[in-house]
C-alpha cells in the first residue's frame, strides 16, 4: 500500500490511527528470509528506485530479493547481474517480463507494471565505445526513473568534431541534465560544460592503462575541472543516472 493510499483511508474513515501507523510503519523496508531488507518506501521518500545490485549475491538470493521487490514495487532495477545470474533470472520470471540490457549487464524486472513518464529528459554522451556499458548503466536508471533519454555515444575529445552536432541536438531537444561517461585523461565533461546550459554530470569510467589507468587520470581531471561539473565515482553510472533523473524531474514538475 502507498502512503498516499493510507491518508486516504484514513480521510475516509477506512483505516484507524493505529492501523495506519502500523501500515507506515511495515512501509519502512521488507525483509526478505534472514538475509536481506529491502527499503521498499525509498521510491516514495526519494524519488529514486529501490535498486538491487547482483553483484557478490547468490544467485538463488538475487531472485528471492527480486520476487519480493516486485511484489512491492511492480518493477524493479537489477544491476551488475552476472551470465549465471540473469539465467537464473530467466528461470524464475517470464520472459516478457524481462527487459535485459546486456552492454549494462542489468536488467528490469517487471510484473506488467509500467514505468512512470515524468517529463523530464536527461542527456548522456560517451567518450568512447568502451564507456558505453557504464554510460548504459546511467540510462537505465534514468529511464526507470520516468525519463526521457537522449544518447550520443564515442564523441570523444580525440574527434571533437563528432561532439558538435550531438551538443546542437540536446539543445533542440531540450534536454534538462547531461551524463557524460569518460575514461583514459576525462576531458570531456568539461568541454560539454562549456557549450551547454544545463548541469553536467562527469562520469569516469575505468579505462585507460598505464599511469592513471582504471579510471584514475578521468576522475583527477574531472575533479580539477575549470568549468562547472559534478562528478561521480568511477564507474557509478546508477549514481549518475540518478543524479540526473533527480535534477530533470525537478525541472519537469516545474514546467507544469
Amino acid at each position: 500500500m502507498k502512503l498516499e493510499d493510507v491518508l486516504l483511508k484514513i480521510q475516509n474513515g477506512e483505516m484507524d490511527i493505529d492501523s495506519a501507523a502500523n501500515e507506515i510503519h511495515t512501509m519502512s523496508y521488507t525483509e526478505v528470509s534472514d538475509f536481506a531488507k529491502i527499503d521498499s518506501h525509498r521510491m516514495c521518500r526519494t524519488g529514486i528506485p529501490e535498486a538491487v545490485l547482483a553483484e557478490g549475491k547468490e544467485p538463488d538470493d538475487l531472485v528471492e530479493i527480486v520476487k519480493k521487490q516486485v511484489d512491492c514495487a511492480g518493477r524493479v532495477l537489477v544491476t551488475r547481474v552476472s551470465a549465471e545470474q540473469i539465467a537464473k533470472l530467466r528461470s524464475n520470471f517470464e520472459s516478457d517480463n524481462i527487459e535485459w540490457n546486456e552492454r549494462a549487464n542489468a536488467a528490469v524486472i517487471n510484473n506488467g507494471t509500467q514505468c512512470p513518464e515524468t517529463g523530464g529528459v536527461v542527456g548522456i554522451l560517451s567518450g568512447g565505445t568502451t564507456d558505453v556499458g557504464v554510460a548504459e548503466e546511467a540510462n537505465i536508471v534514468a529511464s526507470e526513473m520516468g525519463c526521457k533519454t537522449i544518447t550520443a555515444y564515442d564523441v570523444g575529445v580525440a574527434g571533437i568534431h563528432r561532439l558538435f552536432p550531438q551538443i546542437s541536438r540536446f539543445k533542440e531537444t531540450g534536454v534538462d541534465a547531461v551524463i557524460v561517461a569518460a575514461g583514459r585523461e576525462g576531458t570531456l565533461p568539461t568541454i560539454v560544460s562549456g557549450l551547454i546550459d544545463v548541469p553536467v554530470i562527469g562520469l569516469p569510467v575505468s579505462t585507460g592503462y598505464g599511469a592513471g589507468g582504471s579510471g584514475q587520470a578521468a576522475l583527477m581531471s574531472m575533479l580539477q575541472s575549470c568549468s562547472v561539473i559534478s562528478v561521480v565515482n568511477i564507474d557509478a553510472g546508477f549514481v549518475a543516472g540518478a543524479f540526473a533523473a533527480q535534477i530533470a524531474n525537478k525541472v519537469a514538475k516545474a514546467r507544469k
